[in-house]
């Protein structure tokens, strides 16, 4: 049986409106609230002031005898009856509009009205539901004026603090709906239950399969994980993928915090207002515009950028109302441009740590790839919101942030792999250098590899070039793992690595490829095993043109 066929009617009902009489069957445990699950349902009520606050789901199924039965739910209610039966002490003309009773202790319904401490040692049952009592009395007492606290809590009850009611129906075997409740298989987010209204409210139209189908194509769409990294900036599967779009049709709370159920009460009063049709049409659209968006190389490109850069999707569906594709375009470029904010000589002087130095690394290898409108090659957002690169040195001359014995010989290790084709050096040196290694490797001390560290970064650096190590013109996108042995590697060492995993079909971001198979050098300045000073003008040109119509003329700022 499917969800849908479960929930036959959800509603948000004031606790103060609950009514009838609730009967707890036997496959449920009893009550066992204790002090802490009492004063957090107090302190949520009493927080909430007179705001709209949703407490968790009650699951109910009507019986023969015109009693409900409490599938989901029994210990939250029970507690609620509780604090009412307090707040009546204070306040003679509250009402409790409903009554409990628990199957396995006849005489519950009674003691619920009136729980003493002579009963409560009559079974386990009575002996947690006294425990509650007293602790909602010694909560009220603390509040140094429990009258005026209790009658506000009579009026939240009344105006402003809700249950979500789940009715059942008469099919639907009980045990069977408890334990697929209670084991999660009815995940109770904005999305299951604006599903379940629209499915409930369509389905006298005989409409509900069709919407359920559609709702589940949506779902598979926004669970591709390169669409969902580009339209969100997170790689993370969630539970529901669809939620994106409702919480961007319903919009943001006017102040404070997005409150629970916040989504769904929101759509809920406009399908109260239209119908579910007018809303599942603008589900409906909003999809359709996701996967236009991912569909055209352009903008995908161009939005992926500004979402990882921590941009709103649901700005950016504003920002496309009432215009043109080209204008959308035009008008995204403007919002690349405002969030660079940088001429072309301010792109030198970037440096490792500053984020406008990642924006660019970022930016130059999503318009290269954007710009190769022969190829299908696209900009992994995915790889990107996972964090699989970070923003490295290209050349590092030094390895002081390595401190450990693993660390050092993991490094030497590296290096020593490297001076086979180091085409700089003598046989005699290598093969001398490389004993050298091996040894320190077998009993290695920071008093052993720094020396020797220090003669290895020089026979991979050119004589002259031992430039900033920090500025952008040594910097990009490359793997982020944990070996803090290669972040701290020479050119050469890297360019093996790159080239390694390249051959083993991985992802490399364009330009760090481009970068170690000296892509942007001109000819005369090759040298393929160094990263020097023509490399990294050559670099720095091709950064400067590949953003050019994002960045400001040189006088603005």
């Amino acid at each position: 049986m499917t969800d849908e066929e479960i929930m036959t009617d959800l509603r948000p009902v004031l606790v103060g409106n609950i009514a009838g009489e609730f009967f707890v069957p036997s496959y449920q445990r009893g009550y066992r609230w204790g002090r802490d699950e009492v004063v957090r349902l107090l302190n949520d009520v009493h927080e909430s002031a007179g705001k709209k606050y949703f407490l968790q789901p009650v699951v109910v199924k009507r019986r023969h005898d015109g009693k409900w039965e409490l599938v989901d739910g029994q210990q939250r209610l029970t507690t609620l009856l509780l604090i009412l039966l307090y707040i009546r002490q204070h306040l003679p003309t509250a009402t409790l509009k409903y009554e409990l009773e628990y199957e396995t202790r006849p005489a519950s319904a009674k003691y619920l009205q009136h729980p003493t401490f002579e009963e409560s040692r009559d079974n386990i049952d009575f002996f947690h539901i006294f425990g509650a009592f007293e602790c909602i009395r010694e909560w009220f007492d603390a509040r140094g004026n429990p009258t005026l606290e209790a009658i506000n809590f009579y009026k939240y009850f009344s105006e402003s603090v809700y249950v979500i009611w789940y009715e059942a129906p008469p099919k639907v075997e009980s045990t069977t709906l408890f334990t697929r409740l209670n084991i999660g298989r009815i995940p109770l987010t904005d999305a299951e239950l604006v599903k379940a209204l629209v499915l409930a409210r369509s389905r006298t139209l005989k409409r509900d399969h069709e919407i359920a189908a559609q709702w589940d194509s949506i779902e598979r769409d926004l669970r591709i994980p390169e669409v969902w990294a580009f339209v969100t900036g997170r790689s993370s599967l969630e539970a529901t993928h669809i939620t994106l779009l409702l919480d961007t049709l319903a919009g943001e709370p006017k102040s404070g915090p997005r409150p629970l159920f916040h989504t769904f009460e929101t759509l809920r009063a406009q399908i109260e207002v239209n119908d579910a049709q007018d809303l599942w049409d603008q589900v409906i659209d909003l999809h359709s515009l996701v996967m236009g968006w991912y569909d055209s190389r352009d903008l995908f490109h161009k939005i992926g950028y500004l979402i990882a850069r921590g941009r709103r999707f649901a700005d950016l569906v504003t920002l496309s109302q009432d215009c043109t594709k080209h204008e959308f375009e035009a008008r995204l470029d403007a919002r690349i441009r405002d969030d660079l904010n940088l001429r072309p000589s301010d792109i030198a002087e970037l440096r490792y740590g500053n984020r406008k130095a990642e924006a660019v690394l970022l930016l130059m290898n999503v318009e290269t790839v954007r710009r190769m409108q022969l190829s299908s090659e696209r900009f992994s957002f995915r790889e990107h919101a996972a964090r699989r690169w970070s923003i490295e040195h290209i050349h590092a001359q030094n390895a002081e942030q390595l401190n450990r014995a693993v660390q050092w010989r993991e490094w030497l290790r590296l290096h020593r792999d490297a001076l086979a084709s180091l085409p700089t050096i003598e046989e005699m040196q290598r093969a001398d250098l490389t004993t050298r290694i091996d040894a320190a490797m077998a009993n290695v001390s920071a008093e052993v590899f720094v020396p020797l560290e220090q003669e290895v970064s020089a026979l991979f650096s050119r004589a002259g070039e031992g430039e900033d190590i920090n500025v952008i013109s040594n910097l990009a996108l490359l793997s982020n793992g944990d070996n803090s042995a290669l972040s701290n590697s020479v050119f050469e060492v890297k360019r093996r690595h790159v080239l390694e995993r390249d051959r083993a079909g991985s992802y490399i971001p364009v330009c760090t490829r481009n970068v170690f198979l000296k892509y942007y050098t001109e000819a005369e300045g090759q040298q393929i095993h160094f990263w020097g000073t023509h490399d990294r003008e050559g670099y720095l040109a091709a950064m400067t043109e590949h953003i050019a119509p994002y960045l400001l003329k040189e006088d603005a700022l």
